[in-house]
Parts: C-alpha cells; sequence; structure tokens
C-alpha cells in the first residue's frame, strides 16, 4: 500500500513520539509490577491446607451415641456390687 514506508519517528511530531513513547514505558513497568505482585514468592508461599473430610451423617452420629450409651450402661452394670 505503501503509507507506512517510512519510519514512524519521522512521520510524527518529536514531542508526540516522546509522550507515545512514555505512555507505552509506563504501561509496560505497570504490567510488569502486577505481575511480580501477582506471582507469590516461593518462600512466602503458605502451604496448601488438607482438603476438609465429609461432614458426619446424622446416622453416623446416632450410631456413635448409641455406642457410647451401651458403653457406659454395661460398665455401670459390671462395676455394680454383687
Amino acid at each position: 500500500d505503501g503509507r507506512f514506508e517510512e519510519p514512524l519517528e519521522e512521520a510524527m511530531d518529536p514531542i508526540r513520539a516522546k509522550k507515545i513513547a512514555a505512555a507505552v514505558a509506563g504501561v509496560l513497568e505497570y504490567l510488569a509490577e502486577a505481575q511480580a505482585a501477582a506471582a507469590p514468592a516461593p518462600e512466602l508461599a503458605a502451604p496448601a491446607a488438607p482438603a476438609p473430610g465429609p461432614a458426619p451423617s446424622a446416622w453416623a452420629l446416632a450410631g456413635r451415641h448409641d455406642t457410647m450409651l451401651f458403653r457406659t450402661l454395661w460398665q455401670r452394670r459390671v462395676a455394680r456390687p454383687g
């Protein structure tokens, strides 16, 4: 096409070229800082917490309660004097 044959600096006002270069440099610096802040340092990374287990069901709790009650009653019966 031939529209973009001459270099950007020659086709543009020098002050405008400096402003664009400064803006691009600022954006690149901001992106570099954001990327560095997003990646945690290896020594500061906390170890992963273990995944929580499944919650106990009502049936399991009822069974445990019955077992403990039976054990208590059995101990009272056995410990009772003659």
